[in-house]
């Protein structure tokens, strides 16, 4: 019988989903791997399970629907999964007004209800074994306000904590991911040029060592690196109406770029 821990990751076919399951696979861990793309998503499978000698499934799920939600949870309502980790995301170029109905609708799917009730499963059933541990990523964009995207963060990593209330008193953790700017494909999909000067960006590797570190810790709030857990100090003491101007001319300029 195979004793070995599993984890579920949505988005693993890239970027920080990609590096979530080389670091648990190499941690022993047999994996279930979620996102849209077969393809990509087969061949990570495949990969991990040659280097590290694990079990890898897959899961081809398309989180802007409810079949994919629902796929998803009936995959955690039958299969024993010890690690959930909600990294399924991606932005919208355009501002809120510029931005089709179905677009607003697919990210708040994606990155909000799917977070949402993936982490009620499993909290669920991790609650009944006695041990587990989610692990939802937002984004220090949480404290801003640019636009659909900060909403939906915001909205996520507050899911998280009220769930890490309610689990307080057991053996469960969740954990908010809230990561500055990453260097991965996300900004590439997005076909946005990377802002900001390269010290800000970290790279995925660090990122996901240092959010694993805190979750195995109980921490409900992670951010990854010392400057930008400065940035979220900063975040809680500087007034809104600060935060609103600043962000609105962050959004500027990115506009008038592209």
């Amino acid at each position: 019988m195979n004793d070995r821990p599993r984890a579920l990751i949505t988005g693993a076919s890239a970027g920080l989903g990609r590096e979530y399951a080389e670091q648990l696979a190499r941690d022993g861990y047999d994996l279930v791997l979620a996102a849209r793309s077969e393809s990509e998503l087969r061949q990570v499978a495949q990969d991990l399970a040659q280097e590290h000698h694990i079990h890898a499934d897959v899961c081809v799920a398309d989180l802007a629907t409810q079949r994919g939600i629902d796929d998803l949870t009936t995959v955690i309502d039958h299969t024993r999964i010890d690690v959930l980790v909600n990294n399924a995301g991606f932005g919208l170029k355009t501002s809120t007004l510029d931005s089709s109905a179905d677009q607003l609708i697919a990210s708040d799917m994606v990155m909000l209800r799917a977070v949402t009730l993936l982490s009620r499963a499993a909290a669920l059933q991790m609650r009944e074994r006695g041990r587990g541990g989610i692990v939802n990523v937002s984004s220090l964009a949480a404290f801003g306000t640019y636009g659909t995207y900060s909403a939906v963060k915001s909205a996520a990593m507050l899911v998280t904590e009220a769930l890490a209330t309610e689990l307080a008193d057991t053996r469960v953790t969740v954990t908010a991911v809230l990561p500055g700017f990453v260097t991965t494909e996300f900004h590439d999909r997005m076909r946005v040029r990377r802002a900001g000067p390269s010290w800000l960006w970290l790279d995925a590797e660090r990122v996901v060592a240092d959010s694993l570190r805190d979750a195995r810790r109980g921490r409900i709030i992670s951010v990854p690196s010392a400057r930008y857990k400065a940035v979220y100090a900063a975040a809680q003491l500087v007034p809104h109406p600060l935060v609103r101007h600043l962000s609105d001319a962050l959004g500027r300029r990115r506009r008038a770029r592209h």
